[in-house]
């Protein structure tokens, strides 16, 4: 997420051209590219808490406190934060104390955080989530996804936001890439953004190619944000050839999501995904 401590992109869009150069993207993509088959998937069909056989929860730094100066309380396998129901994932972040729970930091939050770690991660692919976003100020959802390597050696893993928005600015996405060279700490993160006006409202399909030479992001079959391997970059620009998982969550405030304050009239705020479909390169 817009770089969080632990903590994009997208396969060959035709005709797809550089945000960084400011040339217009290609409507022209279809999704998933030809020559993908579907290699994992989650419909998000029966109802109740996350299929445990996919999904697992990030709880790690509940008690010391999430990076960026996040608020929230990652909750695991409540069913108030994280549920399935009538065909979709909600993701629910409530105002509420957290002192019940033993792990608690004293936040005033709770949320979730859903991870494929430990369970499925993927090298190179085409990634499509549909999902609706919260539009609340201080909320700051995201859909991303970091290397299976210890959290210590970020950003040098290298990370991929595949979705990131917040609150304050209804309707922009963003989609961004943090590497060694390249990240928020040192003001040289890649990435661009897309205006969405219904992004709140409705559901909207969002898009990471990821092959061994580029990442393209994008959002209903339109490319935003284009990062192409540089020739001798080597593993500080581009530490994209090992698998990554992905992440769903809700942030509450934070140096990004919290810029302008945190409505708490907004809450409960819930990010609906309606499903995530990984697709690879037929062999």
């Amino acid at each position: 997420m817009y770089t969080r401590f632990l903590v994009a992109l997208v396969p060959l869009f035709a005709a797809m051209t550089s945000s960084l150069a400011g040339e217009p993207a290609s409507d022209a993509a279809a999704a998933p590219p030809a020559g993908y088959r579907l290699v994992w998937a989650d419909e998000f069909d029966t109802d109740g808490l996350p299929d445990p056989s996919r999904w697992s929860y990030d709880t790690m730094s509940n008690r010391s406190g999430w990076a960026n100066e996040e608020r929230q309380y990652y909750a695991a396998a409540r069913r108030e934060n994280s549920r399935v129901e009538n065909g979709v994932l909600i993701i629910e972040a409530r105002r509420e104390r957290t002192r019940a729970f033993k792990d608690t930091g004293g936040q005033h939050y709770t949320s979730a955080r859903l991870v494929t770690s430990g369970h499925m991660s993927w090298t190179y692919g085409f990634f499509e989530i549909r999902a609706k976003l919260p539009c609340g100020r201080g909320t700051w959802p995201a859909i991303w996804m970091l290397a299976d390597a210890p959290v210590i050696n970020w950003p040098d893993i290298g990370e991929i936001d595949i979705m990131e928005h917040v609150g304050f600015d209804p309707g922009v996405v963003h989609g961004t890439i943090h590497t060694k060279a390249y990240n928020h700490v040192i003001d040289t993160a890649r990435g661009d953004q897309m205006t969405i006006a219904d992004a709140c409202a409705e559901f909207h399909r969002y898009q990471l190619t990821w092959t061994p030479d580029r990442i393209t992001i994008g959002a209903d079959d339109k490319s935003y944000f284009q990062f192409d391997r540089e020739v001798n970059g080597g593993h500080d620009v581009w530490p994209f050839d090992a698998p990554q998982y992905l992440i769903l969550n809700i942030a509450v405030g934070g140096t990004w999501g919290g810029l302008k304050g945190v409505d708490n009239s907004a809450f409960p705020a819930r990010m609906e995904v309606d499903y995530v479909r990984v697709y690879q390169i037929a062999r």
